[in-house]
């Protein structure tokens, strides 16, 4: 019987010492990581936004960005704000749970609550209509914004989307744990910190596979923030909601009437792209998709001009958007990192029928 008791004793020291690390850790990187924006008060939610006003002489209409999942508003205000600075009026935030945004009681259930955020916040600001640009997960934020906000949006820009069911609709299993109730919340009170500090940067290669990965972009990006407990598990809840999400809505994009631009790259290793980014050119009217050859999950920083290209169009320019992703991709052809890392995701034909 003291054996059982020692291992016991044993066991909860070590998962003190867990939660100690795990505590003193997200410290470290909330201080080395400090909100760069203003807040606002969203339906029980503080929310974290970054609003650059419109120019006198503002050519472009307003850009509300969003960003994906384990991101936070750095993600795309750092390749695409200096593009645009002086341009457009522009809004970037951290989705509730992110970054430094609160949860709030009404973002739990779907993109769609996320979406209903943003347009609070947009109100606020007195941000009428928007072009919304959306990367990975949130691409199904900007499917929500588009369908239920009709009157507010300008146009729309999917970056690497996640938008439709996939085959099998898995997630990762560190993200279902997390949302189990008792057993996911002592998982991310203990081990998400020291776990996804060692896992960081081989994900990060994979995520921008086969396309380098920018100096500094983890830091420079704030993308540690999403090891602290409370943001892991809202990244894992709406990551492990997504596909239940994806079956209801997808049908429904036909409602969608904005001018629409989807960008992504045939070398995707994080989402699959035949599905969510075939599926929007199919379900929306009139959308155009622009492939990419060697690109990963990252247009917003690989391919930045050609991301500026879309808002442009969907904006009323003439622009051709095929030529521009030529130049991308002799840009950025030679690029092979993450080579025999990271495996390229790939849909078997008999699944890629329409349904």
């Amino acid at each position: 019987m003291n054996l059982v008791y020692a291992a016991f004793a044993f066991l909860m020291a070590l998962v003190f010492c867990f939660v100690g690390v795990t505590r003193a850790g997200s410290w470290l990187i909330e201080r080395r990581n400090p909100s760069v924006g203003e807040f606002a008060d969203i339906d029980g939610a503080h929310i974290h936004y970054v609003h650059v006003p419109a120019p006198a002489n503002a050519e472009l209409p307003p850009i509300v960005f969003i960003h994906g999942a384990s991101a936070n508003l750095r993600d795309q205000m750092l390749p695409l704000r200096p593009m645009l600075e002086g341009r457009a009026e522009m809004l970037f935030f951290d989705r509730p749970g992110h970054g430094w945004s609160e949860r709030g009681p009404g973002n739990n259930e779907d993109p769609s609550a996320q979406a209903n955020t943003i347009a609070a916040l947009m109100d606020r600001l007195g941000m009428k209509k928007a072009v919304i640009v959306g990367h990975s997960f949130g691409g199904a934020v900007t499917t929500a914004f588009g369908r239920e906000h009709p009157d507010r949006t300008l146009g729309l820009v999917f970056l690497a989307p996640a938008t439709h069911p996939w085959p099998g609709g898995a997630t990762s299993w560190y993200y279902d744990l997390t949302t189990m109730a008792v057993i996911g919340r002592l998982f991310s009170e203990t081990l998400t910190y020291s776990a996804g500090t060692l896992q960081m940067t081989d994900a990060t290669t994979c995520v921008f596979s086969p396309n380098k990965v920018p100096d500094n972009y983890l830091s420079a990006a704030s993308i540690p923030l999403v090891l602290r407990p409370t943001a892991f598990r809202a990244n894992a809840t709406d990551v492990a909601g997504l596909y239940r999400y994806a079956v209801g809505a997808a049908p429904h994009y036909a409602e969608i009437r904005a001018p629409t631009v989807v960008i992504s790259g045939d070398r995707d290793k994080v989402v699959y792209a035949e599905v969510h980014s075939a599926g929007l050119m199919r379900d929306i009217a009139g959308a155009e998709l622009v492939w990419v050859h060697n690109l990963g999950h990252k247009p917003d920083w690989i391919a930045s001009d050609l991301v500026v290209g879309a808002i442009e169009k969907v904006a009323g320019r003439e622009i051709d958007l095929q030529a521009m992703a030529r130049i991308v991709e002799a840009r950025i052809a030679g690029d092979a990192y993450g080579a025999g890392r990271c495996a390229d995701i790939k849909v078997p034909q008999a699944e890629l029928a329409p349904t």
